[in-house]
């Protein structure tokens, strides 16, 4: 596989807006469904704002957190939300975790492994840290099934032959490339799901703002000349139908997966 640069996210502010409330969302049902014993030790990899170790501190009381990202504006961010004092952010790289083997009863990449250049690479990684017995664990947006939130404007930027940005690794959002990983990474009790979430925004024009304020659509816009961002936001509107309040719901599906480190 040819080396890929690592996509960052650097405002965390931004990114709780524009993403913020669809990982909560997500993340709520994936805990659900791992339903994680409380007390254990955590590591989040590609933490970002720390939207889903909030989730963790909440729903698994967890007795230590790790954060890594590669962002420091992000790492800022989620240290200044945390209150609970259990978890520690650090900034480092998926493929190259700062961490020693067999640290954590729990590893996860949340909304993460499609940014990793070499998804195997991080996947082993987190078996690394894992303690013998411990869970690895993920859950990535469908970026080729229809899955992401934003898979409207991409298909319209596709559609006008537009740029249309993506992740380096979309194509290990899939299920199968998934529980590919999983066993080529030797981990046992391999479990899947699909994850079902939506949201609703009170108007096409709010729903707008939001969408584009992401990082990588934001650039892409801004390559646009004015026509060319108008006809893309009719295109949009015209696919979006609101209710009789004029409010939106648009939809979104993930692919989640867990297993367990051997011994």
């Amino acid at each position: 596989m040819n080396e890929q640069p690592q996509i960052r996210f650097d405002d965390g502010a931004a990114y709780e807006t524009f993403m913020g409330v669809w990982s909560r969302s997500v993340g709520q049902i994936f805990l659900d469904w791992v339903a994680p014993p409380k007390g254990l030790s955590w590591i989040d990899v590609g933490c970002g704002n720390g939207a889903f170790t909030e989730l963790l501190v909440e729903y698994s009381a967890p007795s230590r957190i790790l954060g890594i990202d590669p962002s420091d504006a992000q790492l800022s961010f989620a240290r200044e939300r945390h209150k609970a004092g259990v978890a520690e952010f650090v900034k480092g790289d998926a493929m190259a975790l700062p961490a020693n083997a067999a640290s954590f009863n729990a590893a996860v990449m949340a909304l993460v492994i499609f940014f990793v250049p070499q998804p195997a690479k991080g996947v082993a990684e987190m078996v690394r840290v894992t303690r013998p017995g411990g869970l690895v664990m993920a859950y990535a947006w469908d970026m080729l099934g229809g899955g992401f939130p934003l898979h409207v404007i991409h298909e319209e930027l596709k559609a006008m032959d537009l740029p249309s940005p993506a992740p380096p690794s979309a194509e290990f959002s899939r299920m199968e490339a998934l529980t590919g990983l999983w066993k080529d990474a030797g981990l046992r009790d391999i479990s899947t799901r699909v994850i079902s979430v939506e949201r609703v925004f009170p108007d096409f024009e709010t729903l707008w703002s939001i969408q584009l304020s992401g990082p990588r659509l934001s650039q892409a816009a801004s390559a646009m000349t004015p026509e060319v961002r108008q006809t893309l936001q009719a295109r949009v509107r015209a696919r979006l139908v609101p209710d009789a309040q004029g409010r939106i719901t648009c939809r979104a599906h993930a692919n989640a997966i867990m297993g367990r480190v051997p011994g």
